[in-house]
């Protein structure tokens, strides 16, 4: 990556976020927000940043009780010279959250900013401040882009562990020093609850921490805004989030396992059956804890383009909200598939209007690989890939529309990352060995869990002629995070060559695989 005229993150952070890396878990846990402190209003579960561009980003609090949100900008840590924005009320409408967007600021710049917190009846009256920064993106190609990703967190019983030291892959991705972090979906599992302890196969004890929320599937308001909230009480997730701005989509544990719309529920841990009233609930907690710029808008979506400069665009994709019903996936015809024909419309619209030199397609589900669905005895697909190696069926219909659309308008630079299987992977996209050929070559990377159980890798479907080049996953499923087969994956755009390496990295940092693509491709 190209040298960079400003220092280094790391650096930087030092000093500023000591205090909101060493932030006491927020008292009152499990009460009323309103009443778990008196006093001034404290921001407890951190900040973050999220959808920052060349010149904008949003940053998000959560309070202990009303108050209005204040953000303090300065080109220095030191705060000499600040620029004041004034936020929302937060209330109970959002849970005390809210968010505050930066408009027109210096692309390619650390930006250092600080919350305050204010009474709402005597704006003198504050909170402790609490610190974060973030990059915005470079109008200069040669500053070159780094970034990483992942998904998958507190899944299949495995949260947060004092005794291992929490979600420690947090570090790692922070040691990266990236300019932005993509979350690939499956940010919180709504349908996995957490107990305080989980025998391990060799005899040894996991221990969670656990909350009221936790303790069950999620199915009000209340309890899905506890699911988003138990992943913050990380300390190591609280200072990622000060120092790396997000790009966030979902997939379906933020409401319930392989969900689709219309679904009603066989499952018994559940009195509310309509999947439809738990994705209401489930999106609204998404929107209030996480800073997405798109779902903040009137009939506000997840699918959204994050433009980072001249060398990267990303496409947020939503496999969920637009999805048709789970099947065996062998209709000949299929209009709707995974995206919904909107979308899928305004991806192609998109990607032909980019002029970026690399377009990453942020996918939370994969491609070829087969995801099933038997939770209701169906030999149903949860993904794309039905497992026919024949002429494209089902969900298949609508990626091979898009992969003939990127190649007879010659659309270069385009990779697609994910996560979701929960083990790592390249995939390479080749027509000679697929039944469908209209396409040109291209890669796929998988990457995941972040804390969560580790599964065996998937088989492949060769309609789009994919050969698994790496793989790194257990023998066995639902391997815990004790036993690693946890992973990351890096992306980093060279400013001088517009190379972009792909590093797939085990929990501790560990590089496992590395592919460099050139730009200026249809297909690679």
């Amino acid at each position: 990556m190209a040298s960079r005229p400003h220092p280094d993150r790391r650096a930087v952070l030092r000093g500023s976020l000591a205090a909101s890396a060493a932030l006491a878990l927020p008292a009152g846990l499990g009460a009323a927000p309103a009443l778990a402190l008196s006093g001034r209003p404290r921001a407890g579960w951190g900040v973050q940043t999220g959808d920052v561009t060349t010149d904008s980003g949003l940053v998000w609090v959560r309070s202990d009780r009303p108050a209005r949100m204040i953000v303090e900008t300065s080109a220095t840590e030191s705060f000499r010279t600040t620029r004041r924005w004034h936020g929302p009320l937060l209330g109970a409408d959002t849970d005390f959250t809210g968010t505050t967007r930066l408009r027109g600021l210096p692309p390619g710049e650390q930006i250092h900013y600080r919350v305050l917190l204010a009474d709402p009846d005597d704006p003198r009256r504050t909170g402790e401040p609490v610190t974060g920064t973030f990059r915005t993106a470079s109008v200069r190609r040669r500053d070159g882009v780094r970034f990483v990703w992942s998904g998958d967190l507190a899944g299949q019983g495995w949260g947060i562990n004092p005794e291992l030291g929490g979600y420690r892959i947090y570090d790692a991705m922070a040691a990266v020093d990236p300019d932005f972090f993509l979350c690939s979906g499956d940010n919180v599992y709504a349908d996995g609850p957490i107990t305080g302890t989980v025998a391990l196969p060799d005899g040894r004890i996991w221990r969670n921490v656990t909350t009221e929320e936790k303790a069950k599937v999620a199915e009000t308001l209340a309890e899905f805004r506890g699911n988003f909230r138990y992943n913050l009480l990380d300390e190591n997730l609280r200072a990622f989030n000060a120092r790396v701005p997000s790009i966030v989509q979902w997939d379906d544990h933020e409401v319930t396992n392989n969900w689709y719309p219309g679904e009603i529920l066989g499952d018994s841990r559940y009195t509310e059956k309509s999947v439809d009233v738990l994705a209401a609930r489930a999106r609204r907690a998404f929107s209030e804890y996480f800073p997405v710029s798109t779902l903040r808008r009137p009939g506000g979506r997840v699918h959204r383009v994050q433009r980072h400069g001249p060398l990267l665009d990303v496409f947020v994709l939503d496999m969920r909200t637009h999805r048709n019903a789970n099947s065996p996936g062998d209709q000949a015809t299929d209009r709707e598939g995974i995206l919904g024909r909107e979308q899928l419309e305004w991806l192609k619209r998109e990607l032909s209007r980019s002029r970026a030199v690399w377009k990453v397609i942020a996918s939370d589900m994969p491609l070829g690989l087969v995801v099933p669905d038997t939770g209701d005895g169906e030999p149903n697909i949860e993904a794309v890939a039905q497992g026919d190696p024949g002429v494209p069926l089902g969900r298949e219909l609508q990626i091979a529309e898009l992969l003939r659309f990127v190649k007879h308008r010659r659309i270069t630079g385009t990779v697609w990352l994910t996560a979701d299987v929960h083990h790592t992977s390249a995939q390479h996209y080749q027509p000679s060995r697929a039944a469908f050929t209209d396409f040109e070559p291209f890669w796929e990377f998988v990457s995941g869990p972040l804390n969560a159980g580790a599964f065996p890798a998937v088989a492949l479907d060769g309609t789009f002629g994919p050969e698994r080049v790496f793989v790194k996953a257990p023998t066995r499923a639902n391997v815990s995070p004790a036993e690693g087969y946890q992973f990351f994956g890096e992306v980093d755009i060279d400013g001088d060559s517009a190379e972009l390496t792909v590093r797939l990295r085990e929990q501790d940092g560990t590089v496992l695989f590395t592919k460099v693509l050139r730009p200026g491709l249809v297909g690679q």
